[in-house]
């Protein structure tokens, strides 16, 4: 097994490592074929945004020989317009917290989660998550986020780790889970 070091993101080398891994596993770019095995990511976050985000709240990273192979984006509810492409993701989140009586709960999202291809199946996802509730419980009590239902790996993924699903709903053609994951 490889020696994998989870960590929370300090550089800037480390910031553009997110973004490769993440332009090589962006939905547009992915055949339906390898979308269906392997998954897939829905947003491309630019520098700056991917940066004031890391400022706020660092992001989760794991590496091998110093190199990102996974990350965790954490995404605090500032963030929320920073991001065209998640706007109705959050509009939806907030009715959905206000009906399930969530609206206490101290919650940041999870941006997004990627392994690199050639670390799949490694327990990566579940080490990021679980060093991500190890380094934000004191702050937070539950983790959210949206998964297209098409990306039945990292649905199937989520639920394992201890994911709930929240609501699921149609936004612009698409089906999305909303799930959370409470550490409360």
């Amino acid at each position: 097994m490889t020696q994998i070091v989870y960590k929370r993101a300090e550089t800037e080398e480390e910031l553009q490592q997110i973004l490769d891994l993440q332009s090589i596993n962006v939905k547009i770019l992915l055949s339906n074929e390898i979308m269906k095995a392997e998954g897939f990511v829905s947003v491309k976050h630019t520098y700056d945004v991917l940066k004031r985000m890391n400022d706020a709240c660092p992001h989760i990273i794991a590496t091998y020989k110093g190199n990102v192979v996974g990350y965790a984006l954490c995404m605090l509810n500032a963030f929320r317009n920073d991001v065209p492409a998640l706007i109705p993701m959050f509009e939806y989140m907030d009715g959905i917290i206000a009906s399930k009586n969530l609206s206490e709960l101290r919650y940041l999202i999870v941006g997004q989660i990627c392994i690199d291809k050639a670390y799949r199946k490694q327990g990566i996802f579940k080490g990021l998550y679980h060093y991500f509730k190890d380094e934000l419980k004191s702050d937070f009590d539950a983790v959210i986020t949206e998964v297209n239902s098409k990306n039945n790996r990292s649905s199937g993924a989520h639920r394992a780790v201890g994911f709930e699903i929240l609501d699921v709903h149609t936004e612009a053609g698409e089906e999305w889970e909303l799930m959370i994951w409470k550490w409360v």
